[in-house]
This record gives C-alpha cells, structure tokens and sequence, in this order.
C-alpha cells in the first residue's frame, strides 16, 4: 500500500474543544484509517505550519482522498496537506525510467 504524509493545522473551534476536553486525537484518526482499508502509523502534534504530521499506509489515492475529505468537512482543519510519498525503491525504480524517458524531452536550455 501506499504510503502519504498527512498534515493539518486545527481550526480554532478544534483547538479550544480539545483544551475544554483534551481527547486522544491518533486514536480517533486511526479509527478513521482503518475505516479506509489503511493504518495510521504515526501521528505527531508539531509546532510550525501545520499542529499534526501523520505518517498513513492507505490502499490508494482515493481512500486517502476520502479520509482527507471527512477530516476537512468535520470543521476541525482551518488548513491540510496531503503528499504521496515514495519509498526509496520506489524511488530508484522511477530514476531509471527518467534515465530513458529523458531522451525524449528537450530542455528549453539546449
């Protein structure tokens, strides 16, 4: 299965139900994965741009899209992003497909 790095930054709504009555946030995100066909192998709070980077093993693009969908219509994201993420085999298997798919595309440089 593919893997995807999720992010999210909470509404203000979510942040201030969360403090009024603190909740164990992977355990309901994880609920919602598994309900996809998926696993939920991490999930970190962050300071920075986004609250929680989460790391998600999903079936494919659209079962993620559709978690990312149920997530972003509950209000509880004033901000997210999702991004598929390769494994580094994955990765060395596309760099040999560039090596002759290169011979194809000529650069606005040459």
């Amino acid at each position: 299965m593919p893997f995807y790095l999720y992010q999210v930054a909470y509404s203000t709504e979510a942040v201030k139900a969360m403090i009024a009555n603190p909740t164990d946030r992977a355990a309901a995100a994880s609920k919602l994965i598994e309900g996809i066909g998926g696993k939920l192998h991490h999930l970190f709070f962050a300071f920075g741009k986004y609250d929680v980077v989460c790391l998600i093993e999903a079936p494919d693009d659209a079962a993620m899209a559709t978690a990312a969908m149920v997530v972003g219509a509950s209000g509880t994201a004033s901000a997210a992003s999702t991004t598929k993420l390769m494994t580094a085999g994955e990765a060395m298997a596309v760099m040999g497909k560039a090596g002759g798919a290169a011979a194809f595309y000529k650069s606005p440089m040459d």
